[in-house]
């Protein structure tokens, strides 16, 4: 079971370790007070720690090769067609704040929002989980001015009450934002003792909107998603956006059903309610290449070809499973 960094669960904690220096991405004021000296030394982990760019180039392109798929001979075509992958991180938030201003508007009431927070040619894990949360919350913060007419009525739930009292003093200080919380762990919880929050009671009739922001880290924190959603925005059609909740560790079965059956039951009857509004899941290897979507257009299939430079692979309509990306669609090309 996966737990949360220690550079998260104390803030204001002093923690020894490196961050290398890059470019900073500005978004706001808040994400501006984000700490960007390099090296190694002592940090402190309040206010959050910045994020970077470094290896977020140009991809918008205006042309892509499409190769085809039949024959023992394909030919490439040339199609004008424009694929809007985000050059930085400001282009980012703004296409996923528009993704999901359409699916709200075509009345989708769970919608998810995953991209990579170390860079967007990056995979999870390629920076220390600690910075890839902080990233998460500099940008959640900056989606979620979609809402900014509605902010008291709209409820932000974090893992845990630790996270919450760590976004209510740093990134969303003065918002008027309801921030709370799924989980409230304890030495026991893994064993399977300890309080359990129930969800209903933190909700109030008069909630518009729940965002949920990066369910991760303790496999309680997707059950109480669904608590949520069976116990009190189903029946009120309130929407619910699960923002980097990384939701394919459970659809690729990462967790056992044996030993998750929660878990499992959610993978089947949970998640393919979603309707995934934005999303970007970068594959490494020999077949370097992209799964992007932002809706309401297709799911496409891209592969890294040089700096600046795409072969558009693959287009449909459903999300395709990221083993069939990997063995079936990057390697053709």
């Amino acid at each position: 079971m996966m737990l949360h960094s220690p550079i998260l669960r104390h803030p204001g904690s002093i923690q020894l370790f490196r961050i290398d220096a890059r470019a900073s991405v500005s978004l706001s004021k808040s994400a501006q007070s984000i700490n960007s000296r390099g090296g190694f030394g002592l940090h402190q982990i309040n206010p959050l720690v910045r994020f970077s760019s470094m290896k977020c180039k140009n991809l918008r392109l205006r042309s892509f090769v499409v190769r085809s798929r039949s024959g023992s001979d394909p030919k490439s075509k040339i199609i004008n067609k424009s694929v809007d992958f985000p050059k930085d991180y400001n282009e980012l938030v703004n296409q996923a704040r528009r993704a999901a201003q359409a699916a709200l508007k075509d009345d989708k009431t769970l919608l998810e929002v995953e991209f990579p927070t170390a860079g967007l040619d990056t995979v999870p894990g390629d920076e220390e989980g600690g910075i890839e949360m902080n990233t998460s919350i500099v940008l959640m913060k900056e989606f979620c001015t979609i809402f900014k007419d509605e902010a008291p009525t709209t409820r932000i739930f974090f893992p845990d009450a630790k996270d919450m009292e760590l976004a209510k003093t740093s990134i969303f200080d003065g918002t008027s934002f309801k921030l709370d919380y799924l989980t409230k762990p304890n030495g026991l919880e893994d064993f399977g003792f300890g309080s359990k929050v129930k969800m209903a009671d933190r909700v109030q009739s008069s909630d518009t909107v729940f965002v949920v922001a990066y369910p991760y880290f303790n496999v309680n924190e997707m059950i109480a998603v669904e608590e949520l959603y069976k116990g009190s925005a189903a029946a009120s059609n309130r929407p619910i956006i699960v923002f980097n909740g990384e939701l394919d560790r459970i659809r690729s079965g990462y967790y056992p059903s044996f030993f998750y059956p929660k878990l499992g039951s959610i993978a089947k009857e949970f998640l393919p309610k979603f309707e995934t509004v934005y999303y970007i899941h970068n594959f490494k290897g020999r077949s370097r290449g992209v799964l992007f979507r932002m809706y309401p257009g297709p799911w496409q299939v891209l592969q890294r070809v040089g700096d600046h430079k795409f072969v558009l692979l693959h287009e449909q309509a459903s999300m395709p499973s990221l083993k069939e990306v990997a063995l079936n669609i990057l390697p053709t090309a």
